[in-house]
């Protein structure tokens, strides 16, 4: 039996175990859920019990607890950073006919996918917006992007500089593949291998994906099995919030996660949060589990509590009020300056470009980092992990042990002290430079504040991409 058929079929969702979850923790006590909270800053995870109680208070009080909770462990582990990136879509040619997604195949537009020249100028805009991370992303279609398209992409965006800046890591969401397709993925020095299951809920899953050649639950499920068995060992999952039930939803991430776990002594890395948006031949209206702001925020906060050392990302479909306020709940990547059309970036004032989805959020990276600042957080484009092989368990082995924050600070600072000098205003340098020193003498160890000073000294007199 090959690699592809004995990691094909592995079910590690039960449906009746996760609404049986749902129905026995529906009503638990306020003295109940205060105890889940500490036992959650403890940075020791939840049992399924406890997060099927935590995702459905809907008390006030106690919903204020679990959001100042899911900060206070944010700010245990992250500290104030925020990473920032960028998604670049390279094609829009698609078979699939997913009910939710502007590049359904039944929309009639016209197609097109990028060449390496058209690649190089939305990586350029890109860079000169200030972006060291981007996420790849494509329709699928085995044709006209077969995963040789996908490679020569990601050499081509590693290979594009310009004299400020250049992408030092591509994170790629790609259709669930082969182990083969994966092994080359790791070969081309991708980070992190993104896909959303949208759902798993298996009835849902198939209705939304009838006619697709994404609609087999099981393979689109086990993708994460394939690519962690060829190599990859950053991974990055996400349900796409509306198509179903946000409760079963969230213990189905969870549950993802765990048998992630137990099988590569590893989860996710990552896990993103993106809801339902109105996208082109498709309307809201046929959606009967679009969530409220406050849902969304519960989401947010659950996951933070239960996974603590994960992060959580948000993307441009959300607005700047929603962001700037759920990024205080457990929100450690940020996108900004997002465009979701093919040839978005270099190409948005010609409206040629079809959104896979409508944003909400439309500032420019700079406002974005103003906004940072000023509600307090520091801003990072930090790939140092990636490229010093900290990634997988050896990551989760230095998150757990608290020792993040020596690295993942100073490389933070060092980042934004680059960013600052090399594409900021003389407003945005001073009230980031205050931000940095300020950050820097409340570094508790000598040597590494001692270091950290040295290298600001260096990004300042001209030296750039400095980490430890």
């Amino acid at each position: 039996m090959n690699l592809i058929n004995q990691t094909n079929n592995i079910d590690f969702i039960n449906q009746d175990y996760i609404e049986r979850l749902l129905e026995s923790n529906r009503e638990v006590s306020e003295d109940k859920v205060r105890e889940i909270i500490r036992k959650a800053e403890l940075l020791q995870g939840l049992s399924h019990e406890e997060a099927a109680a935590l995702i459905q208070v809907n008390e006030g009080q106690l919903l204020k607890e679990i959001y100042a909770a899911a900060g206070r462990i944010k700010q245990k582990i992250y500290g104030n950073r925020v990473v920032m990136f960028a998604p670049l879509y390279i094609s829009n040619y698609c078979v699939n006919n997913c009910t939710y997604c502007g590049y359904k195949n039944s929309n009639n537009f016209e197609r097109r996918k990028l060449n390496k020249k058209e690649i190089e100028s939305e990586v350029k805009y890109l860079e000169a917006m200030g972006h060291k991370r981007i996420a790849l992303e494509l329709g699928e279609d085995p044709k006209n992007t077969p995963i040789e398209y996908v490679l020569e992409a990601i050499e081509t965006i590693y290979n594009t500089k310009s004299e400020k800046g250049a992408i030092r890591r591509v994170n790629v969401n790609l259709a669930a593949t082969s182990s083969e397709d994966y092994r080359l993925l790791k070969e081309a020095n991708i980070g992190t291998y993104i896909l959303f299951q949208e759902t798993y809920h298996r009835h849902t899953y198939q209705k939304v994906h009838a006619n697709s050649l994404k609609g087999e639950f099981n393979f689109h499920l086990n993708a994460f099995d394939r690519a962690m068995d060829a190599g990859i060992d950053d991974v990055g999952g996400g349900v796409l919030f509306g198509l179903y039930d946000f409760r079963f939803e969230v213990l189905g991430l969870i549950l993802h996660n765990e048998h992630l776990e137990e099988r590569f002594n590893v989860g996710f890395h990552t896990v993103s949060v993106p809801r339902l948006k109105k996208a082109e031949g498709m309307s809201l209206e046929h959606f009967d589990y679009l969530i409220t702001d406050d849902d969304f925020k519960k989401i947010v906060s659950v996951l933070r509590l239960t996974l603590p050392f994960t992060g959580i990302i948000l993307s441009t479909r959300e607005s700047p009020e929603i962001r700037e306020e759920v990024i205080n709940y457990g929100i450690s990547q940020i996108s900004s300056g997002s465009q979701t059309g093919v040839g978005g970036y270099s190409e948005h004032n010609d409206k040629k470009s079809v959104p896979q989805f409508e944003g909400s959020d439309n500032r420019s990276p700079m406002d974005v980092i103003r906004s940072l600042l000023k509600q307090g957080f520091l801003p990072s484009y930090c790939t140092a992990c990636y490229r010093s092989n900290r990634t997988g368990d050896r990551f989760m082995r230095l998150a757990k042990s608290g020792q993040i924050a020596n690295v993942c600070q100073p490389n933070a600072l060092m980042t934004l002290m680059e960013f600052l000098l090399d594409y900021g205003d003389a407003e945005l340098i001073d009230l980031g430079k205050k931000t940095i020193f300020d950050a820097v003498a409340k570094i508790e160890r000598k040597d590494i504040r001692e270091i950290t000073l040295r290298s600001l000294e260096r990004i300042q007199n001209g030296d750039r991409d400095l980490y430890l």
